[in-house]
């Protein structure tokens, strides 16, 4: 492979992980973030699945959305783009309960430790927002680039998911004031990793 290829590659790859976190400079997935990053354990498995499920629905619903819905799309002439939004959450929501049904019928052990977090990825606002900025006409990427993308925004997540968990095992020893325990504490420490985060922008851009 062409060495600018490579580097075009992991441009993208970077800048998903960092620059254009989907949850630091993006916003998308707090819900999930808020409340799973109480412990390092639940973070670093709800990591792991927002990962495995945002690259797997992203290599599907572009295959979709360049095989059927564009116009002049290979499988399908008509212009289907305005039902962009409704497939992408069917196609998210049915390959997530295929998944845990998988996961449920071969690995028990697997699923009791995965499968709760399961539920949780049909509504996580990230992974959807994964398959739509892929598509966006300024980004004109290809399949690969959409891969590592995708790739990139799931270990993204997992990454500040974890640094969050990270952080806040550390507060349970920490002198906080009362007011700002709990939530307020939480949200303080988003937006000053957010500022950390997009500190990094224009040392990798997209």
């Amino acid at each position: 492979m062409d060495g600018s290829i490579i580097g075009g590659l992991a441009v993208v790859f970077l800048a998903a992980v960092i620059t254009n976190n989907i949850l630091l400079t993006r916003f998308l997935g707090m819900c999930s973030f808020i409340a799973i990053s109480r412990s390092m354990r639940n973070a670093w498995y709800m990591g792991l699945a927002v990962v495995f499920v945002t690259v797997c629905t992203a290599l599907i619903n572009y295959a979709i959305y360049f095989g059927v819905l564009v116009e002049g799309a290979p499988l399908l002439q008509t212009d289907l783009t305005y039902l962009t939004f409704i497939i992408f959450i069917a196609t998210i929501a049915a390959f997530v309960q295929l998944v845990e049904m998988v996961i449920e019928r071969f690995s028990s052990r697997l699923y009791n430790a995965l499968g709760i977090y399961l539920p949780l990825i049909t509504v996580n606002c990230a992974i959807l927002g994964v398959n739509l900025f892929m598509i966006e006409p300024d980004m004109d990427i290809s399949l690969i680039q959409s891969t590592i993308y995708a790739l990139g925004s799931g270990l993204g997540f997992l990454l500040a998911i974890c640094l969050m968990a990270g952080l806040r095992s550390k507060l349970e020893a920490a002198d906080v004031p009362a007011p700002l325990r709990g939530l307020g504490i939480t949200m303080i420490i988003t937006g000053l990793m957010a500022m950390a985060f997009m500190g990094f922008t224009g040392m990798v851009q997209q």
